[in-house]
């Protein structure tokens, strides 16, 4: 194997090792997934949405939104109620109980990334989106779900 080539793969492994360090903090001090996080934390955001919204914003898949929505509403942190205009619509919205969850919850691996990331030059930017999408495609070109890179090590242990 070239030394190029284990370069990159032990870069790849040290992106998930962090990933994977973080969820398992996350879930042992909150009960919560990254893609859970995330899910919440938009919602605090925005008030109330609806999970089309929420799924579009996360870039995740809507039988993903599905899970996640049903496993915070059952654990009382999501409410949901129809839409005054149209009773179709759903909209979401977090409880008391997921505020208070949302405020003590350690900042996910995301935070942090974000915080590095937007002190980027946009050009340093630009080359490292491209560069990571380029090794997505590498990895496995078909994957569109972004919880399945959130929540890699938890979905295999049970979650």
């Amino acid at each position: 194997m070239e030394d190029r080539t284990k370069l990159a793969l032990i870069a790849i492994r040290k992106i998930l090792r962090a990933s994977e360090t973080n969820s398992k903090k996350l879930m042992r001090e909150t009960g919560l997934t990254p893609s859970q996080l995330v899910f919440m934390q938009i919602l605090d955001e925005q008030q109330e949405q609806t999970a089309g919204y929420v799924a579009a914003r996360m870039g995740i898949t809507q039988a993903t939104t599905t899970v996640v929505l049903q496993k915070l509403e059952n654990a009382g942190y999501i409410a949901r109620r129809r839409g005054d205009k149209d009773r179709r619509q759903a909209l979401l919205s977090l409880t008391e109980a997921g505020r208070r969850l949302l405020t003590s919850a350690p900042d996910a691996s995301h935070v942090q990334f974000q915080s590095g990331f937007s002190a980027l030059k946009d050009w340093e930017q630009m080359s490292l989106i491209a560069s990571l999408e380029r090794v997505a495609e590498m990895l496995d070109g078909c994957e569109n779900d972004a919880a399945a890179v959130f929540d890699h090590k938890i979905e295999l242990s049970g979650e």
